[in-house]
């Protein structure tokens, strides 16, 4: 669903994480341990995809999504559509809310007692789209395939509801 990478003078090659619907994992085998390792540096949490309870319902809530919105199109009725696609978009929402808060917690809430490496009001909170600088690390944060595919699904309904929308004026245009 998303890609985090972080790129550094001693990581030029740069390393990566991939948010999957249903686990975290670094870009290589051991990306994700690396990270870990520096992350330790500066008091932050590990990142462990079994500590992570969105991850063992996403994939429930992806598959909802797509089976609503095939019968959705098999239906083909036009409020089914508009209430598919609010909830699709208001899903859309509260996931990325959720994932900022994720990072939020992680880049915030440090352990000081065991950071090798205190920078007074630092935090290290990688952006939720886009690149930001932390440290001597340039982090970028973007939708994989998944977040992708989900965009382009979105976009296939609005353009399904412009479709019925025309359709309506037309029919009632041509009943007048």
């Amino acid at each position: 669903l998303w890609h985090v990478r972080l790129t550094a003078p001693q990581y030029p090659e740069g390393l990566g994480m991939n948010i999957r619907i249903n686990t975290v994992e670094g870009a290589t085998e051991t990306d994700l341990n690396n990270i870990n390792g520096l992350n330790h540096y500066i008091g932050m949490k590990v990142i462990d995809p079994q500590t992570i309870p969105e991850l063992r319902f996403m994939p429930w809530v992806v598959g909802a999504l797509i089976l609503s919105g095939l019968v959705v199109a098999a239906v083909g009725r036009r409020k089914i559509l508009y209430f598919w696609l609010a909830g699709f978009l208001t899903l859309g929402i509260v996931g990325l809310i959720d994932f900022w808060r994720w990072e939020y917690d992680y880049g915030h809430n440090l352990d000081a007692a065991t950071a090798i490496i205190k920078i007074p009001g630092m935090s290290y909170q990688p952006p939720l789209i886009g690149t930001k600088q932390l440290l001597n690390f340039q982090a970028v944060s973007l939708p994989g395939t998944g977040g992708i595919l989900a965009f382009v699904a979105f976009v296939l309904g609005l353009f399904a509801v412009i479709l019925v929308v025309r359709q309506s004026r037309a029919a009632k245009t041509s009943a007048i």
